[in-house]
């Protein structure tokens, strides 16, 4: 069973392969590949995201509740998972 944010991620980056698949078709990409160019960066980052998100889900089956606490990190993410306290 998915959690609802491996949903969202998920469809998030469906949606960004969608828009990025319409950008290499479309007329202008002849002219110009910046536009898809940006599309791509944006597919690469929602599946960097979802792939992480996965990873962590993993971690959290695996191991007891008891054993997860919640720290504070300085990055992408303001809260995350931590096993037997290590950050």
């Amino acid at each position: 069973m998915k959690c609802s944010d491996c949903n969202y991620l998920e469809g998030v980056f469906e949606l960004s392969l969608e828009r990025y698949v319409a950008a290499c078709a479309a007329a202008f990409y002849r002219v110009s590949t910046e536009f898809a160019a940006m599309k791509n960066v944006d597919m690469e980052r929602a599946k960097n995201d979802l792939e992480e998100h996965r990873r962590l889900c993993a971690l959290i089956k695996e191991v007891k509740p008891a054993e997860l606490r919640m720290v504070r990190c300085f990055g992408r993410n303001a809260m995350r998972w931590a096993y037997n306290g290590s950050t």
